[in-house]
């Protein structure tokens, strides 16, 4: 069985979970909220709207609400093989439980990429909204948000490769969601420390708060550095998911 056959098998499985509405609720909440916090505050001679916008929606949402939804993504991924022992049947097949833990985490990462999408769109419309109602005149700002939200996908990569491990690692739910949750409750905390670059959970938060900082500053540029960022998260992420695709399914070999 080659890896696109079992990654379209994935898809089929999580495709009748409900796992497709849960990626709306954090996108929906975070920016119809953000952006309704600061419409009373906007006047037709306001500037900088959609960065302030941005800035309001994405903090909770990239410190908290991102990373609890991937959690249960995670779980419930994780679930559709543990139930009935559906895991036991695809290690009888003729594929490798690397692959299969390798696919996973594609499809993982896919979920990831499609509450981006939705974060983005919805706050899209919700932006196209506020201005509208409050006489703004700027330009919808397209690839200021595509940069922002393509750097909230590539930040959390690590975080979710690790939240994945965890979960593979633990074989109850509650124990992976216990400690997954622990992880990311400190991450504000720790993205105000130099730990911040050794702590994966807190990636995509430092990320908006360097935007937040430079936009009550310059309001031009990003402080956010790439380096030492980007040879620890590749380390990180390299680790983790080592650790993940070589422990699914270990236990149920023996």
């Amino acid at each position: 069985m080659s890896f696109l056959q079992l990654l379209k098998i994935e898809f089929i499985k999580v495709k009748r979970g409900k796992m497709i509405p849960l990626i709306f609720i954090a996108p929906l909440l975070v920016v119809a909220s953000g952006v309704a916090n600061l419409q009373s505050y906007f006047s037709p001679e306001y500037t900088n709207a959609w960065a302030a916008m941005f800035i309001q929606s994405a903090l909770v949402y990239a410190y908290y609400l991102l990373p609890f939804s991937m959690i249960v993504v995670c779980v419930m991924i994780a679930e559709r093989e543990t139930g009935n022992n559906g895991i036991l049947k695809m290690l009888t097949l003729p594929v490798s439980r690397y692959a299969l833990s390798a696919a996973k985490v594609c499809v993982l990462l896919f979920y990831l990429f499609m509450e981006m999408a939705v974060f983005l769109v919805v706050f899209v419309i919700t932006g196209l909204i506020a201005t509208i109602n409050t006489g703004i005149t700027e330009t919808l700002p397209i690839m200021y948000l595509l940069k922002w939200c393509a750097g909230l996908f590539f930040t959390m990569l690590p975080s979710v490769a690790t939240m994945w491990a965890i979960t593979v690692l633990f074989e109850k739910s509650l124990l992976s969601v216990g400690l997954n949750l622990l992880l990311v409750i400190p991450g504000v905390l720790v993205a105000n420390t130099p730990l911040w670059v050794v702590y994966p959970y807190c990636y995509s938060g430092y990320l908006v708060s360097c935007s937040l900082h430079d936009f009550t500053a310059e309001g031009v540029n990003t402080g956010f550095n790439l380096f030492p960022f980007l040879p620890c998260a590749i380390l990180i992420f390299a680790l983790v998911f080592t650790v993940a695709i070589t422990r699914f399914g270990k236990k149920e070999m023996r």
